[in-house]
């Protein structure tokens, strides 16, 4: 089963699982966004919009999500916002390169079939000194047991369980994380900050 099948299929399901177990996550990457002047904001993986009750107004966002049904739940949450929908591959942005002054990822490094190249494609079209706000879940080095054993069931339906951060932050140059803390389910979940150079 494909990625766009699957979540096409569980998006009237999504908010179930997920709108009050990572609220207090949300909240907490998103308050970086609270202060300073208007900014181009993107959303990786918008999904159903469960971050959008969070954002300040003053910003522009525009949402990127594979699936038409996750994006029409997205919109009458962004009710107040400067947002702009778009279905598309957030491994493929559609914009040109320095593009963004923020980029939020959101429980999508841990469900595409290629993080590395999310995460590149992310820091590809964010501006030198721009932010990256990354929420999700990841292994930790040399970590086993049921992640493991699940990880190629899960990763064909929903999400992965077998993306380590560090690897990503290996492969992926020019970046720099500045805050790395545990949110959820004894630090499995984590929020992170990173800072693209300016060089």
């Amino acid at each position: 089963m494909s990625l766009k099948h699957s979540y096409t299929l569980v998006a009237p399901f999504y908010d179930a699982f997920l709108t009050t177990a990572t609220r207090g996550a949300r909240k907490r990457s998103l308050a970086a966004l609270a202060d300073g002047p208007p900014k181009n904001v993107l959303l990786l993986g918008v999904g159903t919009g469960l971050d959008l009750p969070y954002l300040p107004v003053q910003h522009r966002y525009v949402g990127v999500d594979l699936t038409a049904a996750m994006l029409k739940r997205a919109r009458p949450r962004a009710a107040g916002l400067s947002f702009a929908p778009l279905r598309g591959d957030v491994q493929r942005l559609p914009f040109h390169n320095a593009s963004f002054d923020v980029a939020v990822l959101h429980l999508i490094l841990a469900v595409v079939p290629e993080p590395t190249l999310c995460l590149a494609e992310a820091v590809r079209v964010l501006k030198p000194g721009g932010q990256l706000l990354v929420f999700d879940k990841f292994l930790r080095r040399g970590e086993a047991g049921w992640k493991h054993v699940l990880n190629p069931l899960t990763r064909r339906i929903a999400t992965r369980l077998d993306v380590v951060f560090e690897d990503l932050l290996e492969e992926v140059g020019g970046i720099q994380v500045t805050t790395n803390e545990a949110a959820l389910a004894s630090g499995w979940f984590r929020l992170i900050r990173i800072e693209k150079s300016t060089f």
